[in-house]
């Protein structure tokens, strides 16, 4: 297995389950939202905010497209569906692994939706935002683990399993 890749709405836990993945399979662990701050050097709002909605799918369709590792669990962030391009190049590196999660369970979660980089368009919300990115999630996905009333051990266990990954004692 060359790497993992982890999706799914923002507060679904891909970065938490990422590293506690990534310890248990020897794997190195790369959160994409950290590249693209890095690139940057600007925090994901403050990307948002400058060059807008569009401006930083852009961005993060280039980050995530230029991403060439092995043996790596990588957390990539809510709105990386958006990419064709790079979604496809995550499939040819890896399995995509759709952490999915209801809508409630998501709203429990987030804190501001601002702070936290969640791109909503003008005039849009959380559910709207969700019924848009389902259906990417799903087209994506090689595996999907419905992660509601899971642990994020179970998760981690599931993913393993599903997977195939062999797990280094």
């Amino acid at each position: 297995m060359k790497n993992i890749i982890l999706i799914g709405m923002p507060g679904a836990g891909k970065s938490t389950v990422g590293v506690v993945l990534a310890k248990k399979l020897g794997y190195a662990f790369m959160d994409a939202d950290l590249v693209i701050q890095a690139r940057e050097g600007k925090l994901l709002h403050e990307i948002i905010s400058e060059q807008g909605v569009e401006g930083f799918w852009q961005v993060e369709e280039e980050v995530n497209e230029s991403i060439l590792t092995e043996r790596t669990v990588i957390a990539t962030g809510g709105s990386a569906v958006y990419g064709d391009r790079a979604m496809t190049h995550y499939k040819g590196i890896g399995k995509v692994v759709y952490l999915a999660l209801p809508l409630e369970d998501i709203r429990e979660r987030l804190g501001d939706l601002d702070e936290r980089g969640v791109t909503l368009r003008e005039g849009q919300d959380l559910a709207a935002l969700y019924e848009e990115r389902i259906p990417l999630y799903e087209k994506y996905a090689d595996i999907t683990i419905n992660c509601g009333k899971m642990s994020i051990r179970e998760v981690v266990e599931k993913i393993v399993t599903l997977t195939g990954c062999m797990v280094r004692e």
